[in-house]
Parts: structure tokens; C-alpha cells; sequence
């Protein structure tokens, strides 16, 4: 899933993520940011999680402009490993 931090703080590391979709609002899971790059988030930062067996977002990782499809960027191709997107 896709989505941006509504809010988050750093000493309980506890947050909210809105998703880009239908704007459900979901809390962040305790380990959320284990095995990923961040080690805080900031308001408005854009994100793709997944949801956990208590509906609430997990591994949270960054995507690259093209991971999150933002217009005006290519998507992957998938025929060619070796050069991913479309020219």
C-alpha cells in the first residue's frame, strides 16, 4: 500500500499513515520501522507499507518516484532486467 505519515513521534515511535487511496488512516505497529532504512518519519512524508494481522502498518520502506507512480515517470518494464523503465 501506499501512503503518507500524517503523524509520528520519535520517543514512543508510535504514528499514523493515511493511505493515497481512500484516506483510511491507519496506526503505525510497534515494529514498524524494523528492517528498514528509517529510523524517524516526518509529517507528509510518502511511504508504501503493508498491514498486519491487527490492521495495523508495517514495514514501512520509502519507493522510488516510479515505485509510487507518480505521474510523469516511468513504470518498470518488465521484460528487461537489465533496463527497467521505459525510455
Amino acid at each position: 500500500m501506499q501512503g503518507v505519515i500524517k503523524a509520528y513521534d520519535p520517543l514512543t515511535r508510535s504514528g499514523v499513515v493515511v493511505t493515497d487511496t481512500d484516506l483510511q488512516e491507519y496506526e503505525l505497529a510497534p515494529d514498524a520501522l524494523e528492517g528498514s532504512i528509517f529510523r524517524m518519519l516526518r509529517q507528509g512524508q510518502r511511504v508504501n507499507f503493508e498491514l498486519d494481522g491487527q490492521r495495523q502498518a508495517t514495514r514501512i520502506r520509502i519507493g522510488s518516484e516510479a515505485d509510487m507512480g507518480t505521474p510523469g515517470f516511468p513504470l518498470p518494464h518488465p521484460d528487461d532486467e537489465q533496463h527497467p523503465y521505459l525510455p
